[in-house]
């Protein structure tokens, strides 16, 4: 690859660099890891059956109505207990689900009421207990939704102007990467080597003599400023002054490589303006994650509204929805799944993306029509296993995090600091191999993409 990729030379002639249009159909192509599609085929079956179970076994309205001790759902007509201390079964007129713990009683009674009672506050069919400083904390919640209405309904126009102002500042920046990168680019490094001269010197200044700073400044914005004021000052002056040398220094000793970023960023700016269609990408995949989310919160609240209606205690005549193995086992794969889902929807962005910029690159310019959505459809027919395969590795690391943060928790009131301090180091060492393999990732979907396939035919030929 470091053969194939090096130089200095990024944009592509008429055909290619090379001085041929590169075909995808001289070789013949295969899906890639096949094993890990059919394990997340297989994953979300399983999924789905136990999914199914909870639901089977499950009521969306115990988690959003609330039931009582006797296991009877508020706000709706409830099939009669077997209990003779339950016989009230219609909940129709007592919509509303209070937590009530009596005095000198360790247990919290579960109650439908009609109405809330004095002191609770009703929110989504609950009564919750109203503090003591609730009532300022509401009035003021009021006073603030009640001035954003108002200055929203007087500068609404102003409001509409500056998103329409940004969206043209964003188009505008792309069409100046497009025109005149080179200037940009330049034009931020300069920014921030005299952005650096500037606070050097300044702290310099206010070293040498900060009276001139400090009469021009409130008394409590640098009060009681002494010699050892002065000495801080000028740690800050040396430190600051080493920064900017730096920054000077790998800017001079870089400028080749930076020449050669700003050539891939012309290149970026030409294959986005070639397949305009990329800059929809990022909005399918929010839309994508928008709804796995959503998918996730449903799926959740069924898995969390699933038990078994038992006794807590022989004859305590008080009833709970209790989860088996399966729905609590449940649980845990909701959210592996969510993980990995996420994850897959990203690595399939990649994937295409990074097809459809190297199908540009490699290929005559109008060789291809569409390449986006013929990236797409290589990334359906051979590569879903690949960004299958990426995303479960990432999705299992993110899931080892929960679970050390999940025990970590446990530790919080007990005296283990040692413990405490060990998951700790655990969770940040995942972190950074969660952070490698996302790059790990991302940079094997473009070689298993239409760029691994295309240098190799040039090498080839």
């Amino acid at each position: 690859m470091g053969n194939c990729c090096g130089g200095d030379k990024v944009g592509p002639s008429e055909q290619n660099q090379f001085g041929y249009d590169v075909r995808i159909d001289d070789i013949k192509r295969r899906p890639t890891d096949t094993l890990f599609l059919t394990l997340f085929a297989v994953f979300l079956v399983i999924f789905l059956g136990f999914l199914g179970y909870c639901i089977l076994h499950g009521d969306l309205h115990r988690v959003i109505n609330g039931y009582d001790d006797c296991g009877y759902i508020c706000g709706q007509s409830n099939p009669i207990s077997k209990d003779a201390y339950c016989s009230e079964s219609d909940k129709t007129s007592k919509k509303y689900h209070i937590l009530d713990k009596p005095q000198n009683e360790f247990r919290t009674i579960r109650k439908c009421v009609a109405e809330c009672p004095d002191g609770y506050n009703k929110l989504i069919n609950r009564c919750i207990p109203r503090a003591k400083n609730m009532s300022n904390l509401e009035s003021s919640l009021e006073e603030f939704v009640t001035q954003v209405t108002e200055d929203f309904q007087v500068y609404w126009k102003e409001f509409c102007y500056l998103c329409l102002i940004a969206l043209g500042m964003s188009f505008l920046m792309l069409v100046l990467f497009r025109l005149v990168v080179g200037v940009i680019v330049w034009i931020v490094l300069v920014g921030v080597v005299l952005a650096c001269i500037g606070g050097t010197a300044f702290l310099w200044l206010l070293w040498k003599d900060p009276s001139k700073f400090i009469n021009q400044q409130p008394s409590y914005f640098l009060p009681d400023l002494d010699e050892r004021n002065s000495t801080t000052f000028l740690v800050f002056a040396i430190i600051s002054s080493v920064l900017t040398v730096i920054v000077v220094l790998i800017i001079v000793v870089m400028r080749k490589r930076i020449n050669l970023v700003i050539k891939l960023f012309e290149e970026a700016g030409k294959a986005i303006a070639a397949m305009p269609i990329l800059l929809l990408q990022p909005v399918m995949t929010f839309v994508a994650l928008g709804g796995v989310a959503c998918l996730w919160v449903y799926f959740t609240i069924w898995i969390q509204s699933s038990g078994w209606l038992q006794e807590t205690k022989s004859n305590s005549h008080i009833y709970r929805y209790i989860k088996d193995g399966i729905m609590k086992g449940t649980m845990w794969y909701n959210i592996f799944a969510a993980l990995w889902m996420v994850q897959f929807i990203i690595g399939c962005q990649h994937m295409i993306i990074a097809g459809a910029v190297a199908m540009w690159y490699f290929r005559k310019r109008k060789s291809v029509n569409f390449p986006v959505f013929v990236s797409f459809y290589n990334l359906t027919r051979y590569h879903l296993g690949s960004v299958a395969l990426g995303s479960f590795l990432i999705a299992l690391v993110q899931f080892a995090r929960l679970v050390l943060e999940s025990v970590k928790r446990t530790f919080n009131n007990r005296e283990g600091k040692i413990a405490q301090c060990v998951l700790s180091c655990c969770q940040c060492c995942l972190y950074i191999f969660e952070r490698f393999l996302k790059f790990f990732t991302r940079n094997a979907y473009i070689e298993v993409g239409e760029f691994c396939l295309h240098i190799t035919l040039l090498q080839l030929k």
